[in-house]
């Protein structure tokens, strides 16, 4: 239980610091990469939400939660290659999106039988 509530903080405190980023993105990518980016990290968050209430989902959503967070990923590197986000920033997301993906993966093997 411990986990499940680092990981919904550790997410939304992530979360709140990406939408403020994507916030300054150039308008000609706002509906498109921006778009991509917050919705992907919001479906994170929910998928976080039902994982934590039903226990039956929590399989596939844990692998859903991976798959989020390595498309995230991606998208992340390509708007530092665009230069809509820094270095520095590039960094410390690949830092909290890594953090949440080894957290989110101890989950996942917790409740695996041994």
């Amino acid at each position: 239980m411990a986990e499940e509530l680092q990981v919904f903080v550790k997410w939304v405190d992530f979360l709140k610091w990406l939408l403020q980023a994507t916030d300054k993105f150039p308008k000609k990518v706002r509906f498109t990469i921006t778009t991509r980016i917050d919705n992907l990290a919001l479906d994170i968050l929910e998928n976080i939400i039902v994982c934590k209430y039903d226990r039956n989902a929590r399989p596939s959503g844990l692998k859903k939660i991976n798959l989020h967070i390595e498309k995230l990923r991606v998208l992340l590197r390509i708007s530092h290659d665009f230069k809509y986000i820094s270095t520095r920033q590039y960094q410390y997301a690949a830092i909290q999106i890594n953090e949440v993906g080894k957290m989110v993966w101890g989950w996942l093997k917790e409740g695996q039988s041994p």
